[in-house]
């Protein structure tokens, strides 16, 4: 709840501070006295509209949902705005974007003002329904709980299937790329040592002819070697490494005939063809061993692309899986809320009722894919009209029934903002706001701006605000001073006596 409100320099306002109670809080006073201005300032603090205030401090002593783990808070919690050129926003002295501030708040604030007609929306009156479903079902709350974590897990899930689904063209290239690359290397098998080789044959080959006539030229160093010997013997000298020379020189130009004539006998034309190829590879990987580790490499990207795809298959039927059940749970869970929701409306008439206003009835269509609520969206009907073609101040009631409908002790809470709900209104039609907003406040900390006498007598809490000197004042009023102000909303500012004793009346009644 919100326990103290704390303002300085806000239009016609000074200074005006505020110890606030539980329950109901109604501010009253005369037309532009400022309390449309008061409450705006208020609930700028939570993220609705801008603070115009120099200052303006919120103490609530309610925590901070489980969604803002980000911000570790000890109470009470202060949010202050501070307007120099621009408003600046604090929790506890954290700096904090605006924005921000709405989005911690938004399950435990609410502004009900004619313009946000949100409470009507699909979500809001599924979440209504659930709150009276749940008493009624046993087990219900545990089968919504096990929807949500299951719809979480499947979102996740789906959401990174499309992502995979959006590179699988991407990953189909990929995996052509990568085989094209390993059938390029394959082809050819090339074997380390392998170029080295080749060039060695092509360098010979390209000397065949030379070395043939060399070999040719040389061999006639045989023809004398009978001569040498002869006059190795005349000499009486002993010629035996003459004979071993041209032994060695006979085994050298054995070897070098059998090789010319290998080489002879050598596909030039395949040996240039494998060359290339050969060549091709080591002038982009740099050698052959590191081609064939790039192949290497390359299969193993292609084991890896090709189990995307079965991952893809894999998550693909899981998706498929994990629908089914959900759509299983959602069936539950529709015939279930449908009970609900003819408690919901059953009851919510009655309240329209008292303020004279048809009966209504919630519409139920099925969605073809399961959302975070189930696979229910569900609208609305006052009578034979449409919502949207309602008055402001029908909305007004038929909103403020159907929160009175779903409210329960079992409600977290929470804190709403009510701006003249009650104005333009019967005297009848007043005396059911006024119950039902009182209604509400067993469970919520309510603030309302109101005209009118019955909302005003029923406030824990009742606050004034009129203008003193030409300057705006707001206070909390005692109980003789309550009836005083209740007794000027009925009759005007000289209020005569029976307004007083009306107004006394009012007060005791509550």
């Amino acid at each position: 709840m919100i326990e103290r409100v704390f303002v300085r320099e806000l239009h016609g306002f000074d200074e005006t501070e505020l110890e606030l109670a539980d329950g109901l809080v109604v501010f009253t006073g005369p037309s532009g006295a400022g309390k449309s201005i008061l409450m705006q300032a208020i609930l700028a603090n939570f993220g609705y509209g801008t603070s115009d205030a120099r200052l303006c401090e919120v103490e609530i002593s309610s925590v901070l949902p489980p969604d803002s783990e980000e911000f570790e808070l000890e109470e009470p919690i202060v949010i202050k705005a501070i307007r120099k050129e621009r408003a600046r926003y604090y929790i506890n002295g954290q700096n904090i974007p605006h924005k921000k501030i709405r989005e911690l708040f938004r399950h435990k604030i609410r502004y009900l003002s004619v313009r946000d007609r949100s409470l009507l929306e699909s979500s809001e009156l599924l979440r209504m329904i659930d709150a009276v479903t749940t008493p009624e079902s046993e087990g219900y709350e545990e089968l919504l709980e096990e929807y949500r974590t299951l719809h979480s897990d499947w979102t996740k899930a789906l959401k990174e299937l499309e992502r995979k689904r959006e590179e699988e063209r991407k990953i189909a290239e990929l995996i052509d790329f990568t085989r094209f690359e390993i059938e390029k290397i394959s082809s050819i098998e090339p074997v380390e040592g392998e170029y080295e080789e080749l060039m060695r044959t092509k360098q010979r080959l390209s000397r065949i002819d030379r070395v043939n006539e060399a070999l040719h030229k040389a061999s006639m160093i045989f023809d004398y070697e009978e001569s040498v010997n002869d006059l190795f013997s005349l000499l009486e000298k002993s010629a035996d490494y003459f004979s071993e020379a041209l032994n060695q020189l006979r085994i050298d130009f054995e070897e070098a005939q059998s090789l010319a004539e290998e080489l002879q006998e050598v596909d030039i034309e395949s040996l240039l063809n494998r060359l290339e190829k050969i060549d091709s590879l080591v002038k982009r990987h740099g050698s052959i061993r590191e081609a064939l580790e790039y192949r290497e490499e390359k299969r193993r990207e292609l084991e890896g692309y090709l189990n995307i795809e079965k991952d893809m298959d894999t998550l693909e039927k899981m998706v498929e899986e994990e629908r089914e059940r959900l759509a299983d749970l959602a069936e539950e869970i529709s015939s279930r809320r449908k009970r609900g929701a003819k408690i919901l409306s059953e009851r919510t008439s009655k309240y329209l009722e008292t303020l004279k206003l048809p009966p209504c009835e919630i519409i139920f269509e099925k969605l073809d894919e399961p959302g975070a609520h189930g696979m229910d969206r569900v609208s609305i009907r006052l009578g034979e009209n449409d919502v949207s073609v309602l008055s402001g101040g029908e909305f007004n009631r038929l909103r403020l029934a159907l929160m009175s409908a779903s409210s329960s002790r079992e409600d977290d809470g929470g804190i709403i903002f009510l701006d003249e709900i009650d104005a333009n209104v019967s005297g009848d039609e007043s005396i059911a706001i006024a119950d039902m907003i009182a209604h509400l406040s067993r469970n919520h900390q309510i603030f309302a701006i109101s005209h009118q006498a019955h909302l005003s007598s029923q406030a824990n809490q009742h606050i004034v605000v009129r203008k003193d000197a030409g300057k705006s004042v707001a206070y909390s009023l005692e109980e003789k001073e309550r009836i005083r102000e209740i007794a000027r909303i009925i009759s005007g500012e000289k209020a005569d006596r029976e307004a007083l004793a009306f107004a006394e009346k009012l007060r005791k009644r509550e």
